[in-house]
């Protein structure tokens, strides 16, 4: 899947506008909302601010050198996660509503900024990091390439920036290469367009929680038993002799992995498998 870029979510955008907005209104010599809102929505130690303040970081940051460049939208990404998405997103709401209640909406979205492309771009990026779906690995080296040279001024490579989200990836723990975006770009829309949503799910898991291995060791027993309860399940209603027999073999044979075990690519395989098996009892 991909983004879309929302005008209306975009805090980096919004407060450019909102500032924009203060600058005309001063000219047409009027007391400018604009200030008021700004006070209440930006000044405060709030979910909002802390994300508007890793706009203002790649705002601030140009014509730094490649390393920096990748370390920086690392660091936000990074950072982006761990912010209270869902009082975010009610802070937006609120400030949308107490824009609308002083500007005509469509006219407040239609002002020019110069840096919009960029900003659009980790908005992007930032919601692909927190959605809950799969997004198209290609997708993302757009954005990222478009942030890149907005922080280099120099063009990139997409061939470049594709590598070096699998470099990324691929520092984390050598037994989960197989989650490397390496798979993803080259094989994104032909092997995983038909994943069940478990599946598409469990896959998402993996890549985001690659560093976290407390992390993976809850979400794949937590699947596990998932599983194996659905397979008891639907076991109990299979007439089949034989096909209840192996049913349960299998059922016996999902167990949770234990603390020093570490996660693997075969338990992403497993799981998947699993799921397509208990695909396929629903349909008997």
């Amino acid at each position: 899947m991909k983004i879309k870029h929302s005008k209306l979510r975009n805090t980096g955008l919004i407060f450019e506008l909102l500032v924009k907005q203060i600058a005309a209104d001063t000219l047409n010599k009027k007391d400018s909302p604009a200030v008021e809102i700004l006070k209440q929505h930006f000044t405060r130690r709030t979910a909002l601010t802390k994300e508007f303040k890793l706009y203002e970081f790649i705002l601030k940051n140009s014509g730094v050198k490649q390393n920096k460049a990748e370390a920086i939208l690392s660091t936000i990404t990074e950072i982006s996660r761990k912010l209270d998405q869902k009082s975010i997103k009610k802070q937006k709401y609120k400030l949308i509503s107490d824009i609308k209640e002083s500007y005509n909406i469509e006219e407040f979205f239609a002002i020019q900024v110069r840096d919009y492309k960029p900003l659009a771009s980790l908005y992007c990026l930032l919601e692909a990091q927190n959605n809950a779906d799969i997004v198209d690995p290609n997708f993302l080296v757009d954005h990222k390439t478009t942030l890149l040279e907005h922080l280099t001024t120099s063009p990139q490579k997409s061939s470049d920036v594709k590598e070096t989200l699998i470099e990324e990836y691929s520092k984390y723990d050598k037994d989960l290469r197989l989650l490397t975006f390496k798979i993803l770009l080259e094989k994104f829309n032909d092997n995983y367009k038909n994943l069940l949503p478990e599946q598409k799910n469990i896959l998402k898991e993996f890549i985001t929680s690659v560093n976290s291995t407390k992390r993976l060791h809850k979400i794949v027993n937590e699947e596990l038993d998932k599983i194996s309860k659905l397979v008891t399940n639907l076991s109990s209603k299979i007439k089949n002799d034989i096909v209840k027999i192996k049913l349960d073999e299998v059922s016996k044979a999902i167990k949770p992995i234990s603390k020093k075990e570490k996660v693997t690519d075969t338990h992403l395989i497993n799981l998947m498998q699993y799921y397509d098996l208990v695909n396929e009892l629903k349909t008997l």
